[in-house]
């Protein structure tokens, strides 16, 4: 298990000009598997996820990990749902992170080469990442964020808009990761793709977690009316 975890949420709100975005959110993530956040469109998925990494301020509450809170950071990473591209080749897109850190452009460029060949993208090296089509630049960002063996990986809807084949590829990635060590946290709208993926659920609704627990128990037995009735595919206000 990561030194990372257990992280305890406590009555954790995160506000924009008066309005609470979400929270307050009581939650104890474990460092195992994959922690899948689902709910309808507005639920404050997205900002969870932020308000964890630590991308959106914390109005209050508390957000502890199992060590210190720079530790913490330094060794988590985030794809976005539309990853940012640097106008720069798919191999110093890749290698970007190391070279940041430290690394001779030499050996990150190595490593990069690697990573390129683990999620496909072995032949395009060369080429410019902004003109990737979606599914090649959402593996160019798992890589980036790979790359640098994060110990927490934040995924915020990491297939949308992908067709089935690249969603496979997309998930096998994240599944290897998975296997490797690699804590996963993420949202995603597809209810098969959050089946396949998780360990954990946590149902959002209006910002406050609704209803958590083990994927298996949540899928079969869910315990409340709204989540029962979002699985059916009813809307869910």
């Amino acid at each position: 298990m990561s030194d990372l975890f257990p992280l305890t949420v406590r009555g954790a709100t995160t506000r924009r000009r008066g309005k609470v975005l979400v929270g307050p959110v009581d939650l104890t993530l474990s460092g195992n598997g994959a922690c899948v956040v689902i709910g309808p469109n507005g639920s404050g998925k997205t900002t969870l996820l932020r308000l964890l990494h630590g991308a959106a301020r914390l109005s209050s509450g508390t957000i502890d990990w199992a060590c210190p809170m720079a530790k913490a950071r330094r060794a988590q990473a985030f794809v976005f749902q539309r990853p940012v591209m640097l106008r720069r080749s798919v191999l110093d897109n890749i290698a970007y992170p190391l070279i940041i850190r430290g690394t001779s452009r030499a050996q990150a460029r190595a490593q990069a080469r690697d990573w390129a060949e683990r999620v496909g993208l072995g032949d395009m090296l060369d080429r410019a990442a902004p003109v990737l089509s979606g599914g090649e630049q959402q593996k160019l960002a798992l890589a980036r964020a790979l790359i640098g063996q994060p110990k927490l990986l934040f995924l915020d809807e990491p297939c949308t808009a992908l067709d089935g084949s690249a969603m496979r590829e997309i998930e096998q990635i994240l599944t290897d990761a998975k296997a490797a060590g690699t804590r996963l946290i993420l949202s995603t709208h597809d209810m098969g793709q959050a089946r396949r993926l998780a360990d954990q659920v946590v149902f959002l609704l209006r910002g406050q977690v609704h209803e958590s627990g083990p994927a298996a128990e949540f899928f079969e037995t869910p315990r409340t009316e709204q989540a029962r009735a979002f699985l059916k595919g009813d809307i869910v206000e």
